[in-house]
């Protein structure tokens, strides 16, 4: 259409063209602690007798800027994500080191001192936060990393709204199976984050009229672009993944709109039962080998695909003025980025060694573009 707004229903298509694009990033950065004593750090070795010390710390920044600096073909990202980042005060050392003077913060700092961050760096010049609405969802309690982060973010360009979540969820350093259920757990809460976003509350609901407008209404909550990000530690097709989230490679289901019910809105109950789908475009990397974002040795698959990107219908169909970027073929582009510099010579992430002063992390970042489309944001969804 004409104002960048796509039909509900079963017309729905792809959106080709933007007027302005966002690149996005998400990157675990394996524990980037301060030299400072914490318990964790203490607990995970990062201390001055192993070599993390001043020097060390700064050199590491040094890294992980060059990195971010190299994504986008230079450019760098306007929407990063980050976890396994210690503090506030490390976050913003890296914000320096990256060296961009449109880069903001989006944080709240763990209240627990054995704890380390989820944390979003944003491009002011494509965005304004909503600090009201910023909060962190602590889930899982061993060594706190900020499973879930939430933040609503305005776009400059448009007006357009768009919700982000970085995750970060519990480890399989104990075995997949038997930390299964830790993810499993976070999987859900994060789910009801979503549908938190994506649905009218009770009350709201119990106040709509039964007509059009306050189907559109409905429509105009499921569609809102809601974009998932972080390390899950566990794969697309691994049940907290697949099951609890409810994000798949099929556009069957999340193809689908809220309807009248013979000619009446759903009843609250079956509403309220009803579960938003998510796209995991990850998939889409996946039919050549050694596909993934971390290496483990001890796996027949080598290579993890533990860092993603979910997103909801209205970012995958542009019905809210903005949707990721897709190539000919309709589905999202995402990439692992794999600079030569922190590739190993079998392409595995090159970790930081402190007594050379080299390295970055034992994660790839993945990246993707949102295309802000033209025309009206927040574009109402017609029936």
């Amino acid at each position: 259409m004409a104002d960048g707004t796509a039909q509900s229903g079963d017309d729905v298509s792809p959106i080709s063209s933007g007027v302005a694009s966002i690149n996005v990033a998400f990157w675990n950065l394996q524990n980037l602690f301060d030299v400072e004593s914490s318990a964790i750090a203490t607990d995970l070795e990062y201390t001055p007798v192993n070599g993390w010390d001043k020097r060390s710390f700064l050199a590491r920044l040094s890294n992980l800027a060059e990195v971010v600096r190299l994504m986008f073909e230079g450019r760098g990202p306007d929407l990063l994500g980050l976890c396994e980042i210690e503090n506030e005060r490390v976050a913003k050392l890296l914000i320096d080191a990256i060296g961009r003077e449109d880069y903001a913060l989006a944080h709240v700092e763990h209240p627990d001192i054995r704890g380390i961050d989820t944390t979003l760096i944003y491009s002011t010049k494509h965005f304004d936060v909503d600090e009201s609405k910023t909060r962190g969802h602590l889930v899982h309690p061993r060594y706190p990393s900020r499973d879930i982060f939430e933040v609503h973010l305005k776009v400059k360009h448009n007006n357009s709204d768009l919700v982000v979540l970085v995750n970060h969820w519990p480890s399989r350093r104990k075995g997949r199976l038997e930390t299964e259920p830790f993810r499993m757990t976070v999987a859900s809460h994060c789910s009801q984050v979503v549908d938190s976003i994506l649905k009218l509350s009770r009350r709201d609901y119990l106040q709509l009229k039964d007509n059009e407008p306050s189907l559109h209404r409905l429509n105009v909550e499921w569609d809102r672009n809601v974009l998932l990000m972080g390390d899950l530690n566990d794969e697309p097709w691994d049940r907290s993944v697949m099951e609890i989230m409810k994000a798949g490679f099929s556009q069957d289901h999340i193809h689908e709109s809220i309807r009248f019910s013979q000619g009446s809105l759903p009843s609250f109950k079956s509403y309220a039962s009803r579960s938003p789908w998510l796209y995991n475009p990850m998939w889409s990397l996946m039919g050549q080998p050694d596909q993934g974002t971390y290496y483990s040795s001890e796996s027949t698959q080598s290579m993890k695909m533990l860092d993603q990107f979910l997103l909801s219908r209205g970012l995958l169909y542009g019905l809210q003025g903005l949707q990721m970027r897709c190539g000919d073929t309709g589905i999202p582009n995402v990439q692992i980025f794999r600079p030569g510099i922190m590739s190993t010579r079998n392409g595995r992430p090159r970790e930081f060694r402190p007594e050379k002063l080299s390295g970055y992390s034992d994660h790839f970042p993945i990246t993707t573009t949102l295309d802000v489309l033209p025309g009206r944001a927040s574009a109402s969804v017609s029936q």
